[in-house]
């Protein structure tokens, strides 16, 4: 089985133990996500490539199943500086969802999957007894390919 079509079977199970059924539209919503997975993209961009395989499906109909997934925890809505509010899937087995690296210059965003926050989410349970279930991080700043350019003298 291809991974794109274990991650669906893995959500369609997520989404029937939540009382959903994995709608043509929503199995093209999510395939329109795991296949574009690293591109943080919007609720209007994942509609415009949904609806080229699924011609009849509104922007409403992305949108409610995109909030669907946020609340299923099955994707994360995140905001950038562009203030558009993207859609960034986690991945399986992943506890929290994954950090970002948001270059300030050129937009480009990285992910970060490697969970950099434990020792702090001990230390915040511990000193202010607050129990932690999720975290989100981005850190702001300039990436390799713009340093290397602005040493060159690019702009």
């Amino acid at each position: 089985m291809k991974p794109i079509e274990t991650s669906l079977l893995k959500i369609k199970e997520s989404l029937h133990d939540a009382g959903y059924k994995l709608t043509s539209q929503r199995e093209a919503t999510m395939k329109v996500l795991l296949e574009k997975e690293s591109e943080h993209m919007s609720a209007e961009e994942i509609y415009l490539l949904v609806k080229k395989v699924n011609p009849d499906i509104g922007l409403a109909t992305v949108y409610r199943t995109l909030e669907m997934l946020t609340e299923l925890e099955i994707v994360n809505k995140v905001s950038f500086d562009d203030g558009l509010a993207r859609y960034d899937l986690k991945k399986d087995g992943a506890k929290h969802f994954h950090h970002h690296l948001l270059c300030t210059q050129c937009g480009d965003i990285e992910e970060v999957h490697e969970d950099l926050l434990e020792e702090i989410e001990a230390i915040v349970e511990s000193r202010f007894q607050f129990l932690v279930k999720d975290h989100r991080l981005t850190f702001h700043g300039t990436c390799k390919k713009c340093q290397d350019q602005e040493k060159k003298g690019i702009q």
